[in-house]
């Protein structure tokens, strides 16, 4: 007589265990189909980057609101306000432009439409005295440029009257009084650009993938991956539960034939 299958298969195509593995393979499906579309993302991303044309200016309310967080939706926009510049001008010294070190100049700009402070940076200056000779211009103006996130906070110690260590908005609250927006602007055009201040260039974008959107694609491999396995486990402790309640049988083994336990004795 031919043997019977060991008792891994015969648990394995039991109805239960095959309408539970059709299960955890569709689940699988998904799961692989949602790590491709993660990919996907990451992948355009890396397109978007590499080269797409820089989006046209949109307001700023459009991507960033007063006392907000600042999300990735308005890091590196283009963006417009209209408003007037306010006192209390300040410096960032030790930023280096083209190799040259220097200074940052950030004067708060007072939004029309909303009251609060957006910190920006009008250029960049070797000399302190060069941005005392290139004051902002005053009364009603529109500034253009690209939002960045705020800088961390620095120690003002020992800094000259009128310098700050960094372009923080959490610290030049303190200085200039809220509201105020979390992050800063680049100033690139508009009409408050005057002569005597280098300008700043944004960062660079990176061109890379987007990890987060991979890692998430590789959150739902393992998920799928995860649904197989979990199939196989079950399986095997079935398999083992039942070779437990049939003494003499190992999980792995097949049963003995017909008269097979008889003819041994």
């Amino acid at each position: 007589m031919t043997a019977a299958p060991p008792r891994y298969v015969r648990t394995a195509v039991t109805p239960r265990m095959l309408g539970l593995l059709v299960v955890l393979l569709a689940i699988a499906a998904v799961c692989a189909r949602l790590g491709v579309w993660q990919l996907d993302r990451a992948q355009q991303a890396r397109a978007d980057d590499d080269g797409a044309p820089a989006a046209a200016a949109v307001p700023l309310a459009d991507v960033l609101a007063p006392q907000t967080t600042f999300t990735g939706v308005a890091d590196g926009r283009l963006v417009t306000a209209a408003g007037r510049f306010a006192e209390d001008e300040v410096l960032v010294p030790g930023r280096e432009l083209a190799g040259e070190p220097g200074y940052l100049v950030v004067t708060p700009f007072v939004v029309a439409d909303s009251g609060a402070t957006l910190a920006v940076v009008r250029g960049w200056v070797a000399d302190p005295a060069a941005a005392a000779a290139a004051p902002p211009p005053a009364g009603d103006v529109t500034v253009e440029g690209v939002l960045q996130v705020g800088e961390a906070g620095g120690d003002d110690a020992g800094l000259p009257p009128g310098q700050v260590a960094a372009v923080s908005p959490a610290a030049l609250v303190n200085r200039w009084g809220g509201p105020m927006y979390t992050g800063y602007l680049l100033l690139t055009g508009g009409d408050a650009v005057v002569a005597g201040l280098r300008p700043v260039p944004p960062p660079e974008r990176s061109g890379g993938w987007d990890l987060q959107n991979l890692a998430y694609a590789l959150q739902w491999w393992l998920f799928g991956a995860f649904a197989v396995l979990l199939w196989a486990r079950l399986v095997r402790d079935e398999a083992r539960r039942a070779a437990a309640e049939a003494p003499g049988e190992a999980p792995g083994e097949s049963p003995a034939p017909d008269g097979a336990a008889e003819r041994s004795g």
